[in-house]
């Protein structure tokens, strides 16, 4: 896999400097250049994967350099600056930007964005088992994790609990962990949620209490009993018995794994989960998608993928998508990202493709501590309020360091401070 690069528009030589340090340390390919001028002939005839740009140079501000390249060839954009203006921010959301971060900067958030680009250029991990992970896509920390326990849970013979948020995956994961086993039998998946629980109780065990119809169609191969929280409390006991007695369960004939969108402790607490049925399945985790970082670019590229090769297109993402991708949160997860990819392919003629979450009124915008996020309609008076408050706190209350950093005088950040505390007060006043 080619190594990723990061192009460091800055005339600060002293930042430019510790920042390629960082780049070079998670792994980047580092390019610097001090004037729009160097940046432009760079990206004529290369490719970054990361720009980070100054807004301040001599011969203009960073952002000019989105006017003058091809978007879709290169990858993420982040502004950093020691001077942020409302204007700025506001045109930096209505591009690609992924991130508008203000110096001084925290190392560590610097550190972290350059380690998400790295992530995505990782080549998955191999595996000894055909087939076994090839549909756990992504290069995030947390999908690599669930992917080694998938390969060192899987040939054994132990019961899992898959866990996670609707949507993360679980039977994706469950499929994978069936193949991994290399077992001939079939996957048999029993829904125990929309199961009737005497219907329930008759697919797990017969009337003399032996293994039931379920596990007999599993012979051989995986019993798969999603929603484990929807089994009757009762039923769970006679589950837990037919494990700890051994051969029957543990035996190479028919392999156990359960699944629940509640977290099990959770579950144990409210008294839907047995501790004890708990202890005797090995846990697998799954992260939502909000933790997974890059990953949701990823798996954008995956469905989209899918797609040019079953209608026989080539659909791509338009420029700015990805930023779009990565401010949301997802609360649907995985299943919510390829809903709107499929939506957005089949129902936008454009081939660029703009990504918009299938549950809008849900999604959370994310804000880092030194970035401001804000949706179209957004007015100037509520910009200024929240840059105005933003640079305040990252610099500690600092009123001096702050007006000097939103290129005003500190009687205006005064006054700013008094104005709002009057609308407070109002508000309070006028409050029932």
């Amino acid at each position: 896999m080619p190594q990723p690069t990061v192009l460091i528009l800055d005339d600060d030589g002293t930042f430019s400097r510790a920042a390629g340090q960082l780049a070079f340390a998670a792994g980047l390919r580092v390019q610097l250049a001090e004037t729009l001028a160097e940046a432009r002939g760079y990206l004529s005839r290369a490719r970054a994967d990361l720009m980070l740009l100054d807004l301040q140079l001599p011969d203009g501000s960073g952002l000019d350099l989105l006017d003058d390249i091809d978007l879709a060839e290169h990858g993420q954009i982040a502004i950093v600056t020691g001077r942020p203006t409302v204007e700025s921010a506001a045109r930096a959301v209505a591009s690609p930007v992924i991130e508008y971060l203000v110096k001084p900067l925290d190392p560590a958030q610097l550190r972290r964005l350059m380690e998400r680009v790295v992530a995505r250029y990782q080549p998955p991990p191999s595996s000894d088992v055909p087939g076994a992970i090839s549909d756990i896509a992504g290069n995030s920390p947390q999908i690599r994790r669930v992917v080694d326990q998938v390969l060192r849970i899987g040939a054994t013979d132990a019961p899992v609990l898959v866990w996670g948020e609707r949507g993360t995956g679980k039977t994706l994961v469950a499929r994978a962990l069936h193949t991994a086993s290399g077992r001939q039998g079939p996957l048999v998946t029993v829904d125990c949620g929309a199961t009737d629980p005497d219907q329930l109780a008759a697919e797990l065990f017969d009337k003399a209490g032996d293994l039931g119809d379920a596990f007999s169609r599993a012979q051989g191969g995986t019993l798969l009993l999603a929603d484990l929280t929807a089994i009757p409390m009762a039923l769970q006991a006679r589950l837990l018995r037919a494990l700890e007695a051994g051969p029957a369960l543990a035996s190479p004939q028919t392999r156990l794994i359960a699944s629940t969108h509640r977290d099990p402790h959770e579950a144990m607490r409210d008294g839907t989960l047995r501790d004890d049925l708990y202890h005797v399945l090995a846990p697998l985790p799954l992260p939502p998608l909000r933790d997974r970082g890059e990953d949701v670019a990823v798996l954008a590229q995956v469905f989209l993928d899918k797609l040019n090769a079953h209608y026989s297109r080539n659909k791509r993402l338009a420029a700015g998508a990805e930023s779009t991708l990565l401010r949301h949160d997802w609360p649907g997860n995985v299943r919510e990202l390829r809903s709107a990819v499929q939506r957005a392919y089949l129902l936008q003629q454009d081939d660029d493709l703009y990504i918009r979450p299938t549950l809008p009124s849900e999604t959370v915008l994310k804000e880092s501590e030194t970035s401001i996020m804000f949706s179209v309609g957004t007015t100037l008076a509520e910009l200024e309020r929240r840059a105005l408050l933003k640079t305040l706190a990252h610099f500690n209350n600092d009123k001096t360091a702050t007006a000097r950093a939103l290129g005003i005088s500190v009687r205006t950040v005064h006054n700013q401070l008094a104005r709002l505390a009057g609308q407070d007060a109002d508000v309070r006043k006028a409050a029932p």
